[in-house]
């Protein structure tokens, strides 16, 4: 079974799952922003922080299988759900297989489309240097992810950043990465998830094309965007303000049935 932690006993759980080369230690500076109504389930990813390398590919079908294997363990049936970026590809396939878990999803500086040809290239290319030289393909990527506009202030999160990368095992990252490329176009599920779906992106992320996922969200009454004078970390560039937009929109009382 993945790696998880607890914490807290709010009346409502929320599911906290992590980004490609980090782990459940990301959420330390937003847990103490989050709603004591939160009861918080953060989680290691396949092949990241604690959990074990489970395949050569991890597909986010294979990683959303996991996850439900943790919320069964711990007799979890409904749960807010939010991914970063590789976690939020996840809780995507979550959506898809396991829709009435959900209470809401939140894309957290994430998208619902798949990688265009350019990035599913640029991630192929990538598979030597990972194998063989993962930490210079940490250290060459991992500042470009925060705004750049910003970097003298979060120079301290930037090395907690490149320092929680340099822990992940090179090949759980590698087996990450080919899941990533076969990911599926997920708009369909923001077109039909019942539950609540928020969407936090940055202004600044250079791992998401921020300005063509908001333009291409459906108009439905269950959906909520913000966008942030970030990059692609907000639980690192803006804790708090992210946060208190989570602990707003989930904590409200939803019907079962929304109409578009």
């Amino acid at each position: 079974m993945l790696n998880f932690e607890r914490k807290g006993n709010g009346k409502e759980t929320l599911v906290l799952l992590h980004g490609f080369m980090e782990n459940l230690s990301i959420w330390s500076d937003m847990e103490p922003h989050l709603s004591k109504n939160f009861s918080l389930l953060k989680i290691d990813l396949p092949g990241h922080g604690q959990s074990d390398i489970l395949a050569e590919v991890h597909t986010m079908d294979l990683m959303a299988d996991e996850v439900k294997k943790v919320l069964d363990h711990e007799k979890l049936t409904q749960v807010h759900l939010l991914g970063h970026s590789m976690g939020g590809y996840t809780s995507l396939a979550f959506a898809d297989k396991y829709p009435q878990t959900l209470k809401s999803l939140t894309l957290f500086f994430s998208t619902y489309f798949p990688d265009d040809e350019e990035k599913k290239q640029q991630r192929i290319k990538s598979y030597r240097i990972i194998k063989d030289a993962f930490a210079h393909y940490v250290r060459a990527g991992i500042p470009n992810l925060f705004n750049p506009n910003e970097r003298d202030i979060l120079e301290g999160k930037i090395e907690t950043a490149l320092e929680t990368a340099l822990s992940t095992n090179n090949l759980g990252a590698l087996a990450c990465v080919k899941g990533m490329v076969e990911r599926t176009d997920k708009k369909h599920i923001m077109e039909n998830l019942e539950a609540k779906i928020l969407v936090l992106a940055g202004k600044h992320d250079n791992a998401v094309k921020t300005d063509i996922m908001i333009k291409h969200l459906p108009d439905r009454t269950n959906i909520k965007s913000y966008i942030l004078d970030c990059g692609h970390n907000g639980h690192w560039e803006k804790p708090g303000i992210c946060a208190e937009i989570i602990n707003t929109e989930l904590l409200h009382n939803l019907p079962k049935k929304l109409v578009m």
